[in-house]
């Protein structure tokens, strides 16, 4: 036979990396299958400018009125009557809730207010209005005079 026999004094000259590539393809796939899990649904909100703004901390109640002036919960949509129990809900498991709320510029102002006065009404005391902040402007090419 043509087939090299190896004895135990030799040096190992090459090394066996199939089960290397098994376990990463299998964290390769646990990381594509459950990467679908983290990512949320956003929902297209045109949201006012302000020239300055302060980092907020995300809130624990999170209110959105779309264009079409339709309003979700978390990321889920809700009638009106909707929001005022999951709120009444998230009261009851925590003890200071707050709210941000998050609109879309193109709305009237009275249903924005109105959206406020629902969340304010269910007992929210605490809540944030959802801006994006403008660029800042560029200095003028003649300095300042």
């Amino acid at each position: 036979m043509a087939a090299a026999q190896q004895d135990d004094d030799d040096e190992i000259v090459s090394i066996n990396v199939t089960p290397l590539v098994d376990i990463t393809l299998v964290l390769l796939i646990i990381f594509m299958v459950t990467a679908s899990f983290i990512v949320r649904e956003t929902i297209e909100v045109d949201l006012p400018k302000a020239a300055s703004t302060t980092e907020t901390v995300q809130g624990l109640i999170n209110v959105v009125m779309d264009k079409d002036a339709k309003i979700y919960f978390d990321g889920t949509e809700v009638d009106e009557a909707g929001l005022k129990s999951l709120i009444d809900d998230k009261k009851k498991t925590e003890s200071d809730p707050r709210a941000i709320i998050t609109a879309d510029q193109s709305l009237n102002y009275g249903r924005v207010m109105h959206l406020i006065d629902v969340v304010k009404g269910q007992g929210i005391a605490k809540f944030a209005l959802n801006i994006q902040k403008e660029a800042a402007p560029a200095p003028s090419p003649g300095g300042s005079p």
